[in-house]
């Protein structure tokens, strides 16, 4: 039977309160159930109007030392935590509401967020989840910034990240991280802390930032020796009462060990994540990423987001990739036999479409009379084969597929915009134009040779179990 995932939400609204990293203010963040297709929105609660952002890369206005969010002058800093952690649970639609312009930051990691979700739990949603798989490599590089991110398509639709960094440090080196896919995230990424340069530090408060940063919510990298004169003027400004150096955890100024060898790395991987919910999609694809930071992976995200919408309604013409069922599997669900099956290979299969390919040779028995030294496929083959396609789709939407056939009904709207010829593939793309009931299927079917639309139509059959 043809199976979606469902959208899901959480199951009760959950709340948490702290102070924002870089504004230093005290912050009460609810979030809440959301209904289908609502997507992560965050809200003002606090201003008048109590106004909306959405969580979309175009409305990222700022990227230092994290992600902010504008919409009709309401901001909202650092948002890349806790969409990390409703992406990671793949949690599809949330409300988060703030009392204040920062999400609070906790420990420096997602570890609390994920922790409340799965504690409350999550409510499955009649939606389909909205996934978008990568059809062909997307590049990025920034030279200036010395970043480099690539996407490939990922043949088991997973989502898998990999991450290096590398910042000539004697203290962090050249360090590796992956996630293989997006279930691993709440076990082995969302604990991962935030970090920092001792040596950014004083930049960072001269600038107005980590107003409410301590060695509590974040990792602090010593890359030298510090005398406690320097030690004490960077507490006094940072408004830290105790700032020494670790001896026994070479190169981290915390009071606790890191939680991974690779924690700052696998941090990193944690800031794309969240980042890359903003191009509001569940992505089936690897991302590898070099030296990312929140300006490169916003920069990403919308070049992503930007490919999602050229996409849209568009099928996946390559035939070059695995079959989804190949023509022994399609021989045992269709009755069809030679010199009638005309069903080489189904690609593709969701709850709402397929794509099927029929190659087209010159050893077809129709081609000795359709015509003598002019070879043409029929039109009326065309919608046959077509059917077909269509007919294996039905079948999947019942139990036991084997004891049902489907018999026409309706063919309208159908046109024929270019010749089929031996030599070419037809790959076949047909929609569900209506929900299924009463084993009624109405599907529109296109047909493509080299991307070309060659046919089309709108079809109609029923689902007939067989006595």
């Amino acid at each position: 039977m043809v199976t979606s995932i469902q959208q899901r939400t959480l199951k009760k609204p959950v709340e948490f309160s702290g102070i924002g990293l870089h504004t230093g203010e005290a912050v009460i963040m609810s979030i809440l159930p959301a209904p289908d297709n609502h997507g992560y929105k965050f809200q003002r609660v606090d201003l008048p109007g109590k106004p909306i952002i959405d969580a979309d890369a175009d409305l990222v206005v700022a990227t230092k030392r994290g992600t902010t969010l504008e919409n009709n002058g309401a901001r909202v800093h650092t948002t890349e935590h806790i969409l990390a952690a409703l992406y990671g649970c793949e949690v599809d639609n949330a409300l988060i509401q703030l009392t204040g312009p920062e999400i609070p930051i906790l420990d420096g990691s997602s570890e609390a967020f994920v922790e409340a979700f799965e504690r409350l739990g999550y409510t499955e949603q009649e939606a389909p989840r909205i996934y978008y798989k990568l059809r062909e490599n997307i590049a990025f590089e920034d030279k200036d910034k010395n970043i480099e991110m690539l996407a490939v398509p990922e043949p088991d639709d997973q989502f898998r990240l990999t991450v290096m960094v590398d910042y000539c440090s004697p203290v962090l080196g050249t360090q590796h991280a992956s996630m293989r896919r997006l279930q691993d995230f709440k076990e082995d990424i969302a604990q991962c802390r935030t970090f920092v340069f001792l040596k950014e530090v004083k930049a960072l408060a001269k600038a107005g930032l980590i107003k409410g940063g301590d060695l509590n919510n974040a990792v602090v990298l010593i890359e030298r020796p510090y005398s406690e004169k320097e030690l004490q003027d960077i507490a006094e400004m940072v408004d830290s009462k105790d700032l020494q150096a670790q001896a026994d955890v070479p190169g981290v100024l915390n009071t606790s060990p890191l939680r991974y060898q690779n924690e700052p790395a696998r941090h990193k991987l944690l800031d794309i994540l969240g980042d890359l919910a903003l191009t509001g999609k569940f992505i089936q694809a690897h991302i590898l990423a070099a030296r990312p930071g929140h300006a490169g992976n916003v920069s990403f995200a919308k070049i992503l987001k930007k490919k999602m919408k050229e996409e849209i309604g568009k099928p996946n013409l390559d035939t070059n990739r695995p079959s989804l069922f190949d023509i022994n599997q399609i021989a045992e669900m269709l009755p069809h036999r030679y010199p009638f099956l005309m069903v080489d290979k189904i690609l593709e299969l969701d709850d709402k479409s397929i794509v099927g390919c029929k190659n087209v040779t010159v050893n077809e028995p129709f081609f000795q009379g359709h015509f003598p030294g002019n070879p043409v496929m029929p039109g009326v083959l065309q919608v046959e084969a077509m059917a077909q396609v269509g007919g294996i789709f039905a079948l999947q939407t019942v139990d036991n597929p084997e004891n049902y056939t489907t018999y026409f009904m309706k063919i309208d709207n159908v046109k024929f915009k270019k010749k089929v010829i031996p030599g070419d593939s037809i790959v076949f793309h047909l929609e569900l134009m209506s929900p299924i009931r009463r084993g009624l299927v109405n599907m529109r079917g296109r047909g493509y040779v080299q991307g070309d639309l060659v046919s089309e139509a709108e079809m109609l059959a029923q689902i007939v179990k067989d006595r």
